[in-house]
C-alpha cells in the first residue's frame, strides 16, 4: 500500500481526533489555543492496544525499535553470542538505552518519536487488505527468528510512510499551527543551512519542549508544513548575535 503524503495527513488527522475524544474528552478542544503534546505511551497502549517492552536490540544502537504483527521471535548477536528475544502480536520492542539512567530526559524525544513510528507501522498493517496481512503475517511466521537485516530489508519498503505517519501523530498540524502562532507569532523560521537565528532558535526550542519531540524531528515536520525556508549560510545575519 503506497499512501501520498495528503492522504497520510488525513489519516494521522482521523486517528488523533479520535484518540483525543477517547482520552481527553469530545470537549476537550473547544476553544483550546494552547499547544498539547500527543501522550503517545498512552496512544500506543490504551489506543492502538500494543504491549510496550523494552530490550537490547543491536549492539551498536542501530535499531531503535520494532514491532510485530505476529508471534514471531528476533535475534540479536553480541560477541559471538547469539541471543533470542521473542516477539508477540502487536507488541513493540524499544531499546533499552531509552530507559537506562541518565537518558531517559536526554533521549525522551528520540523514544518518542521511535514509538510514533512504531505505532504507524500498526496503524499502516491494519489498513491492508486480508490477502496482505496474511502475506506479511507469513513472513514473520511463529517460530521463524528474523535478525536485524532481515527485519530491515522487509520493511524497508514501508519505513517513510511510518515516519511521515509516526510524525504527524506525535506532531499534529493544529498543534504546530498552535505552537508556531503562540512562539513564533506564526511567521515561517528561516535556516541557514543549519543555523538559525537567536529568536528562531528559541521559537524553535519552545516547540520542542512543548511537544515533547527533538529539533531534528520538529525541523522536518516544520519543512513539510511550509514552516520553514531553506536559506543559503551565506544570508546569515543575527544582529542580536555578539561575537567575542
Amino acid at each position: 500500500m503506497i499512501l501520498s503524503h495528503k492522504q497520510i495527513e488525513e489519516i494521522a488527522a482521523a486517528v488523533t481526533k479520535g484518540f483525543n475524544e477517547f482520552f481527553f474528552g469530545k470537549d476537550a478542544d473547544i476553544g483550546r489555543t494552547t499547544v498539547r503534546a500527543t501522550p503517545i505511551d498512552q496512544f500506543a497502549r490504551d489506543y492502538l492496544g500494543l504491549s510496550v517492552s523494552f530490550a537490547r536490540l543491536s549492539t551498536d544502537g542501530s535499531l531503535c525499535g520494532l514491532t510485530a504483527y505476529t508471534d514471531t521471535e528476533y535475534t540479536v548477536e553480541e560477541q559471538g553470542v547469539r541471543r533470542t528475544i521473542p516477539l508477540k502480536a502487536n507488541q513493540v520492542l524499544l531499546d533499552a538505552s531509552f530507559i537506562q539512567p541518565g537518558q531517559v530526559h536526554a533521549l525522551c524525544g528520540k523514544r518518542r518519536f521511535t514509538l510514533a513510528h512504531e505505532c504507524a507501522h500498526q496503524i499502516l498493517f491494519g489498513m491492508e487488505s486480508d490477502e496482505v496481512k496474511r502475506a506479511q503475517e507469513k513472513r514473520y511466521a511463529p517460530r521463524i527468528a528474523y535478525s536485524l537485516r532481515d527485519l530491515k530489508t522487509r520493511e524497508d519498503w514501508n519505513e517513510w510512510q511510518a515516519n511521515v505517519l509516526g510524525a504527524a501523530i506525535l506532531m499534529p498540524q493544529k498543534e504546530i499551527d498552535n505552537a508556531m502562532r503562540q512562539f513564533a507569532c506564526g511567521r515561517v523560521l528561516k535556516n541557514y543551512e543549519g543555523r538559525f537565528s537567536y529568536i528562531d532558535r528559541l521559537s524553535l526550542t519552545l516547540l520542542c519542549q512543548s511537544l515533547g519531540v527533538s529539533k531534528s524531528a520538529a525541523i522536518i515536520r516544520l519543512r513539510q508544513l511550509g514552516y520553514i525556508e531553506d536559506c543559503p549560510y551565506a544570508e546569515y545575519d543575527d544582529p542580536l548575535e555578539v561575537w567575542p
